[in-house]
């Protein structure tokens, strides 16, 4: 094998290799987007049941069962 065909097919391999990391950001991108609204929602929602007074003790207030 000579040394031009090595390295063709070391770029090769290479750029499939770049063109598969490239496909797996650009999913998880997606995925965090997804992901990232769901927890700005879960937030409003948490937000919006405190303001309403909710009714229950956090958890945070209150003494572990223990106690």
């Amino acid at each position: 094998m000579t040394d031009q065909t090595h390295l063709e097919e070391q770029l090769a391999h290479l750029t499939r290799a770049v063109d598969d990391l490239s496909e797996v950001v650009a999913r998880q991108d997606n995925e965090i987007a997804v992901l990232t609204r769901k927890v700005e929602m879960l937030m409003m929602r948490e937000a919006a049941r405190e303001s309403d007074g909710g009714g229950s003790v956090a958890l945070s207030d209150q003494r572990p069962p223990h106690w």
